[in-house]
């Protein structure tokens, strides 16, 4: 209740102060920014990707004009035009990208959000104008869709939004329509005309990518959005009754066996049939209030596996789940103050995010079953889960100060039996000049733990409280670059809520870099950047935890090639022992072809033995492979290997392959494969506390899916799951099979 309480009086106060603050800044003076009048039209099209329709031919007609990288703002070596018009309903985006060799366009037919290897073009829709934020809506030449939430310190993809999208290969090169109901989008409230920032793009694969835009890019400016051109329209833009409606239903079974008792039966651990339903509405154009009863929160694909051997510090995890995912920029921090993978198996959840002119607001509350908790410390973390349920408030404010300035709130609070965490933070973001901008957010947490868990993990008892501060300052210009940042986490901050693994050091970190720029696209190389980085980190009583330099080189050239090589020198305290590291790191990744990537990262040198406190001497490398057969089989592939000796000899060696195999059969319809194979071998000799000598597991999983929009959705699916250790062979342990149905009814 003090939460709920706690909220609904924030809320108020937000609302209230809204309307009341009064702050008045010089306006930023648009002319220098290129406008176009969007027209208007009451007819329809029918999205087939080729621009036949006659409302086309009323549509504002621009051109991408540039080459902005690697070229520097020099003429584009192929031509585009992007076609703009709207109904009262929907915003109509035409393209027309014309190409002299057409038989060289790569395009295939993926999943949604899988198609960056390909040819694509795209739209960035700043909606509000604040120069902050934009929505970013992308297609290849199939109208395969890929879309995302960009500000002006992330990029989200996970943002999945329902619109209407097609594309054909043409002679001359290929067209692709796009709709995008007004409901899909939040914008100004307003009845008037309205300004909103635009770029178009097109990402052109050759010998390099070209990228292909409306503007020339000013290298010497920080803000990309600030320099877009300008749509002037979209009065009376209507997102309809903004209505979303998805109920849904899930089937799993799931049965198990033990690994000592492979010939036993399986005991059928679960059989589930349970419906469930999400709803959003628009309040207005740009508040979102959205809720869930007994929602599906599972993942439908399963996580790629992560090398966990020899690591002090919890492992991070993606979200991808449907609920937490909407909206999710609005909560970004400096601090990882709100990882929503921390709610396991929620019950009910509600959330509204909006922005009202100068005013961003983000808040949600979610009951979960299940509490899980972090324990961060300057050596390493812990972990655990609590079977009680838990209230898991969040809320989140922003203003805006004209053009260049950004204050925010923040509050985290998760309440359960004999415990609770409570995070408040005050940050802000300054864009100084044109080359240099400071972040900082300052947080303080209260916590109290259950007696069981003060006394298993060795949390302090009763209620304890401690502060985080983050600041970073950094200098962009086209060709140097230098940066300053330092972290303060008091050793009983926590963040039940986030993402925050270490506490306990103070780090002050800087770094320089310079950049060159070839003058030619068709050299061998593009960009040569060169960096060096020094940090220095020390415990809360000044005692130093790590001392490291280090230089990089960083190279891209012909094949779309990327690679880096660096060194550093490290000094760290571990477990009451300082240790010397030399470490050496490098990549490569390039386009054999078109339709293939390959990359390898690699590192080797010294490295600690953390469970024996020693040192020791790592290899590390991890290829991969993404490429596709004809233009609907693709394949992703990547393996890690590690390596760790001690003294000469082999203390473990660690393996992990991930591999996805998908047929699309339509744009619609696909079939994914994923299969996943860890191999841990231990030299049980070298152990102070010895493990398992060798431990296998392969997890197998095959789903089949049919998408008509990310929320209207059928998934079929099966997996199972094998596991073998010192005594006994690899032995099926575990199987499931499970199913999903939504359909998203939209007013």
């Amino acid at each position: 209740m003090r939460q709920v309480f706690l909220i609904s009086s924030i809320l108020i106060f937000t609302v209230i102060q809204a309307n009341a603050i009064k702050i008045v800044l010089p306006s930023k003076d648009s002319t220098k920014n290129t406008v176009y009048q969007v027209p208007v039209t009451k007819d329809k099209i029918k999205v087939d990707g080729l621009l036949k329709d006659a409302l086309w031919e009323n549509a504002v007609k621009i051109e991408l004009p540039y080459e902005v990288q690697p070229g520097d703002n020099i003429p584009a070596p192929v031509k585009t035009y992007v076609y703009i018009i709207n109904t009262e309903t929907h915003l109509y985006i035409g393209f027309k990208a014309f190409d002299p060799e057409p038989e060289k366009i790569r395009a295939h037919f993926t999943d949604r959000d899988n198609a960056f290897n390909d040819d694509w073009i795209g739209v960035i829709l700043d909606t509000y104008n604040d120069e902050r934020r934009s929505f970013d809506f992308i297609c290849n030449p199939y109208g395969i869709q890929h879309d995302a939430i960009e500000s002006t310190s992330n990029f989200d993809p996970s943002w999945d939004a329902i619109w209407d999208s097609n594309g054909q290969i043409t002679e001359e090169g290929y067209e692709v329509e796009m709709s995008i109901p007004f409901q899909t989008l939040r914008f100004q409230r307003s009845g008037e005309m309205q300004i909103w920032g635009f770029d178009a793009v097109r990402s052109y694969p050759r010998k390099v990518r070209h990228h292909i835009g409306t503007f020339k890019r000013d290298r010497n400016k920080n803000c990309y959005l600030c320099q877009s051109i300008k749509l002037e329209g979209f009065k009376g833009a209507k997102p309809g009754k903004n209505i979303e409606l998805v109920p849904t239903i899930s089937a799993n079974i799931q049965r198990s066996r033990d690994l000592d008792n492979p010939d036993e039966d399986y005991d059928w651990q679960e059989k589930s049939l349970e419906p469930g339903f999400t709803g959003k509405w628009g309040i207005t154009n740009n508040i979102i209030l959205s809720g869930t009863l007994n929602p599906d929160f599972s993942q439908v694909e399963a996580d790629a596996a992560l090398l966990d051997i020899n690591e002090p510090f919890a492992l991070f995890f993606p979200e991808k789940r449907p609920f937490f995912t909407e909206g999710s920029d609005f909560f970004d921090t400096q601090v990882d103050a709100v990882y929503t993978r921390t709610l396991r198996d929620p019950v009910w959840g509600a959330k509204v995010t909006g922005k009202e002119k100068s005013h961003t607001i983000g808040a949600y509350m979610v009951q979960d079953k299940i509490t899980n908790l972090l324990f961060p410390g300057n050596q390493g973390s812990n972990s655990t889960s609590l079977d009680q349920s838990s209230l898991n408030s969040v809320f989140r404010y922003k203003k805006d100060f004209g053009s260049k300035y950004t204050a925010g709130l923040l509050y985290t609070g998760r309440q359960g039996k004999d415990y609770f965490n409570h995070v408040y933070g005050i940050d802000g973001f300054f864009r100084l000049t044109d080359k240099d901008l400071v972040a900082v957010m300052i947080a303080g947490s209260t916590t109290q733990y259950t007696d069981d868990v003060v006394d298993e993990f060795e949390q302090p008892e009763g209620k304890f409280t401690d502060k985080a501060i983050d600041i970073y300052y950094s200098h962009d210009s086209k060709h140097w670059g230098y940066f300053f940042s330092h972290e303060n986490y008091g050793d009983n901050y926590r963040s039940d809520q986030g993402f925050v693994p270490m506490v306990g050091y103070k780090e002050y970190t800087g770094g320089l870099n310079y950049m060159w720029i070839s003058e030619k696209t068709d050299n061998w190389w593009t960009n040569f950047v060169l960096a060096g980085n020094y940090m220095y980190m020390q415990n809360q009583q000044n005692k130093l935890l790590r001392r490291r330099v280090e230089t990089e080189l960083m190279y891209m050239g012909v094949l779309q090639s990327h690679s880096f090589i660096s060194y550093s020198y490290e000094r760290e305290f571990y477990n009451d022992k300082y240790f010397n590291k030399n470490i050496y790191m490098a990549r490569y990744g390039f386009n054999p072809v078109g339709n293939m990537r390959l990359s390898l990262f690699a590192i080797w040198g010294d490295r600690i033995d953390y469970a024996n406190t020693q040192p020791g001497k790592r290899l590390n490398f991890r290829p991969s492979t993404n490429f596709s057969l004809g233009k609907r089989f693709n394949v992703e592939y990547n393996y890690t290997f590690d390596r760790l000796n001690v003294e000469g000899e082999n203390l473990f060696k660690a393996s992990i392959s991930n591999a996805t195999l998908q047929y699309q059969f339509t744009k619609k319809f696909s079939l994914r494969t994923i299969l996943q194979y860890r191999n841990y071998k231990y030299n049980t000799e070298m152990y102070e506390d010895p493990p398992d000598p060798k431990s296998e597991s392969l997890m197998s999983q095959i789903v089949m899916s049919y998408k008509v929009n990310p929320q209207t959705v059928i998934y079929l699916g099966y997996s199972d799951d094998y596991y073998s250790n010192s005594n006994t062979k690899l032995t099926q342990t575990g199987q499931s099979f499970f199913m999903k149905i939504g359909y998203a009814f939209i007013f």
